[in-house]
């Protein structure tokens, strides 16, 4: 009965808390301390405080917490399937429909139009990184890893998951130096 009581503890903020995380905050607060009363008003506080200074989505770290604290490694489990539960289950009957009018021409002109939105973004996002690699590593540190990344990928073909931890390697590794 536990694990139906933390999945419920985490799954009605999760739709009912529009806008993600920090949005379903207070009412997974109603419910962990008020309606079933797993840890007090203090406590609650104390993991919302240490949930914001870890990175990530604040709402999964803290139900991971909060369910492991409860129900053990499977409470952990469940707890974090039901804070993501609802996003998954829109998503899922999002792209149901997107795929049963994905033949519709309203539906190609949404896509003609979001396309260039998406490149921009990532664009942006290239150069935001590009920046602050220059800022953090110098110029030829960023050339460098950029160029060796492009050989690798490009001409050797190497899988980009291979790519990406030989950049960690090497990050560590100049990271002691």
């Amino acid at each position: 009965m536990i694990y139906w009581s933390i999945f419920l503890a985490f799954f009605i903020p999760g739709i009912l808390g529009y806008g993600g995380g920090p949005a379903s905050i207070p009412l997974v607060e109603k419910e962990v301390v008020d309606r079933y009363g797993w840890m007090t008003t203090q406590e609650f506080g104390e993991v919302l405080a240490l949930g914001n200074a870890l990175p990530g989505p604040i709402a999964t770290k803290m139900a991971g917490y909060i369910g492991y604290m409860e129900g053990g490694i499977l409470g952990s489990v469940v707890a974090l399937f039901a804070s993501v539960a609802p996003s998954l289950i829109l998503m899922v009957v999002l792209m149901v429909t997107l795929l049963k009018y994905k033949d519709s021409p309203k539906v190609k002109n949404i896509t003609k139009l979001v396309r260039p939105v998406i490149a921009v973004l990532l664009g942006a996002m290239t150069l935001q990184f590009f920046m602050t690699s220059i800022d953090t590593s110098g110029t030829v540190q960023t050339v460098m890893l950029i160029l060796v990344s492009y050989w690798l990928l490009e001409i050797r073909k190497v899988h980009p998951a291979f790519v990406i931890l030989m950049a960690l390697g090497y990050g560590a590794v100049s990271g002691m130096i």
